[in-house]
């Protein structure tokens, strides 16, 4: 086993690194995507910014997925229902989460710093023990999985 590392694109969120770190901070503030995501204003908004085909497969997974204040489960075909847990909040930088009833243990973190009054940058970062035979399978499922999720996390609207 060896330790690998993920990490997102740096996401610019047009919002104060305290009010997202706020709705982060409490999981069932995130059950708002479901909601949005099927809203056709919604998409049009960010149709721009991301592809429709794109768009659609985070609908379907959005669809599936299950909140409550400290964690977030859904389904991740072919490992089937994965939850992640907080497991740490450091006001407002950032929030550590890690698997739970998960195939392969990782844990997870959302890093949030200010750019300007009203911006915040945030990027994720994703560990996992893997083995060679687990690591080429799961690499690049791993990669787009941290990327679309900071996209997703980046459209919220944290100021509703």
């Amino acid at each position: 086993m060896s330790q690998q590392q993920f990490e997102s694109s740096v996401k610019i969120i047009p919002y104060t690194q305290e009010c997202v770190y706020a709705k982060m901070a409490n999981l069932n503030n995130l059950a708002v995507i479901k909601e949005r995501i099927e809203d056709p204003n919604f998409r049009t908004a960010v149709a721009q910014k991301v592809p429709a085909d794109k768009l659609e497969q985070i609908a379907e997974r959005v669809k599936e997925m299950k909140f409550d204040t400290d964690s977030v489960s859904c389904n991740v075909s072919p490992l089937g229902e994965v939850s992640l847990q907080i497991i740490e909040r450091e006001e407002p930088k950032c929030i550590k989460f890690e698997t739970a009833n998960s195939p392969i243990p990782l844990n997870l973190w959302i890093q949030l710093l200010p750019v300007s009054d009203t911006q915040c940058k945030m990027k994720l970062t994703v560990r996992a023990d893997l083995n060679p035979f687990i690591k080429a399978m799961v690499s690049k499922p791993l990669i787009e999985g941290v990327e679309k999720l900071a996209e997703m996390l980046a459209l919220i609207p944290y100021g509703a």
